[in-house]
């Protein structure tokens, strides 16, 4: 019967244990969300931390995990700040320079750049100009600014300048941008053009509004030719005769990937830009119309013996592809070209 109280008295024993460590369980989790929470909420506005309040609050949590008839223990520690904390930066981050600004101060000031002159011997100065990207200045025979341009290629927009109005050509200043972008030119150009107005108080007659010597107006785009009146109407004329009566009759014929409007490929596109740039009135036919040029594009190639497209005809004549005319645009032959 005694065992029998005993075991009793351990059971309730180890019931009130029980209950007790549920309490502190209890009062320790809630202990630490209040004090997770209040660091969520002050931590953005907080710039150091009372360690003081620290070690206070760090006793009662650890003091809160015993019942409250229970002694609590003292321990005898002092949290130490950390010897020269490294500052921390207040300042707003500030992001680089674009890279266009960087570039265009590598190009010369205009009044640095050296001038090359142009004679009728040389028969402009196409061959000594490089043939990259950048901006220049054309000056007459006395020494005087009569344009600042920019262009992707400084060669054969001089060369164009000296076809166009030769009397006005005695020399040209260049200045070439590395792996240029629109941005970049644009920086160039009004670096130049700022240095010019601020020496003479003036613009450049070239560059006056209204001046059309030195740009050249683009000419009205015309539609695309049709070769035949649409697929499902029969042919009377092979279609190789079509495409023979049509660059015979006239001048300059460019057949493309796509409308001149829009090219399909890089190759036609960059064809387009050449002639127009140059002035050119020329036609076009689009190979990839399949209602109005259907097989066009098998029937040109055994017709002009050439696999690829673009392909320019110049007075019945083939000129080449993208290439071809791209190099002649580079070393300014192309103005002597359209002319014949």
């Amino acid at each position: 019967m005694l065992a029998n109280r005993i075991s009793e008295s351990n059971w309730a024993l180890a019931q009130n244990v029980s209950i007790l460590m549920q309490h502190s369980l209890k009062r320790r989790n809630e202990t630490d969300s209040c004090f997770f929470l209040s660091r969520y909420r002050h931590r953005s506005s907080m710039a150091t931390l009372n360690l003081s309040s620290l070690q206070a609050l760090s006793s009662h949590r650890l003091c809160s995990s015993f019942p409250q008839n229970t002694p609590t223990p003292s321990f005898n520690f002092q949290l130490k700040p950390s010897i020269n904390p490294r500052p921390i930066s207040l300042k707003p981050y500030v992001s680089e320079k674009p890279r266009a600004r960087v570039v265009a101060l590598a190009v010369k000031s205009l009044g640095d750049t050296e001038a090359l002159a142009v004679s009728p011997e040389n028969d402009g100065p196409a061959g000594e100009l490089p043939s990259g990207a950048g901006v220049y200045a054309v000056y007459d025979t006395n020494g005087d600014v009569q344009f600042i341009g920019l262009s992707r290629n400084i060669a054969a927009s001089v060369a164009a300048h000296w076809k166009s109005v030769p009397e006005l050509c005695g020399s040209v200043k260049a200045g070439v941008v590395d792996e240029p972008d629109r941005e970049t030119l644009t920086q160039a150009w009004k670096s130049w053009m700022e240095e010019y107005i601020k020496d003479s108080g003036k613009v450049p007659p070239g560059n006056e509004s209204g001046n059309a010597t030195w740009v050249r107006q683009a000419p009205k785009r015309k539609p695309d030719l049709r070769l035949t009146p649409g697929r499902r109407m029969q042919l009377t004329v092979p279609l190789e005769n079509l495409i023979d009566g049509l660059v015979k009759e006239n001048k300059v014929v460019a057949f493309i990937k796509g409308p001149r409007s829009a090219p399909l490929c890089g190759f036609s596109q960059r064809v387009i830009a050449i002639l127009e740039n140059e002035g050119v009135d020329y036609e076009s036919v689009n190979v990839l119309d399949e209602e109005y040029n259907y097989e066009l594009r098998e029937t040109l190639k055994k017709y002009s013996n050439w696999p690829t497209f673009p392909q320019i005809f110049v007075d019945g004549e083939l000129v080449g592809g993208c290439d071809i005319l791209t190099s002649m645009y580079e070393k300014g032959e192309l103005a002597s070209l359209f002319k014949k």
